[in-house]
C-alpha cells in the first residue's frame, strides 16, 4: 500500500511513500550545542534506526544537524515524519539538558524536509553530509569529524 501523508505546520510538507529523505534541524535560536553533548545526538537517532527509519547518515553540526533517512513502516504505513522529529528531538533534548544541568528548549520546533527524488541518490546526499563538516572549517576531511555517522553496509 502506498500512502501519502500531508501535514502542516509553520511550513507545509508532503511525505511521500517508499522515498527517503534529508531532514534538517536547528538548534534553538542558533544556540551553540556544546561539544560534550553532540554525541547524544548521534546516539538518539541510532537508537531509532532500524526501528522508525532506515538512517543513511548524519551530522552533528555546532548549531544543526543533517541528516538522510528513509521511514520504515508500520500497520499504518510509513511512519510520518514528525513522529520521528518527535522522538529524535524530543529524547535529544531531554538527555542533552539532563547532562549539562538546564531546562529549556534545545531545538527549532520546525525543520527542513527534502524528499530525495529518482534523480537524486541517497549517496550524494550522504556525500552532500560527509562535506558539511569540511565546508564549515571544522576538519579537514570527513573523516576527522566527531560527530558524523554513516551507514557502510
Amino acid at each position: 500500500m502506498q500512502r501519502k501523508y500531508e501535514y502542516r505546520r509553520k511550513l507545509p510538507h508532503y511525505q511521500p511513500a517508499f522515498k527517503a529523505f534529508l531532514i534538517t534541524f536547528s538548534t534553538h535560536r542558533r544556540w551553540t550545542l556544546p561539544e560534550s553533548v553532540r554525541q547524544v545526538v548521534i546516539d538518539t537517532c541510532l537508537a531509532g534506526n532500524g526501528r522508525k527509519f532506515a538512517l543513511h547518515a548524519v551530522v552533528v553540526m555546532p548549531d544543526h544537524v543533517h541528516m538522510v533517512f528513509t521511514p520504515k513502516y508500520d500497520a499504518d504505513g510509513p511512519v510520518s515524519i514528525p513522529e520521528i522529529m518527535q522522538a529524535i528531538k524530543g529524547a535529544s533534548a531531554h538527555r542533552i539538558n539532563k547532562a549539562l544541568g538546564r531546562t529549556g528548549k534545545v531545538w527549532e520546533e520546525e525543520s527542513f524536509d527534502r524528499t530525495l527524488r529518482h534523480e537524486e541518490s541517497i549517496g550524494d546526499k550522504v556525500d552532500y553530509i560527509l562535506g558539511n563538516p569540511v565546508g564549515g572549517g571544522l576538519a579537514k576531511n570527513p573523516l576527522e569529524y566527531r560527530w558524523l555517522w554513516r551507514d557502510t553496509q
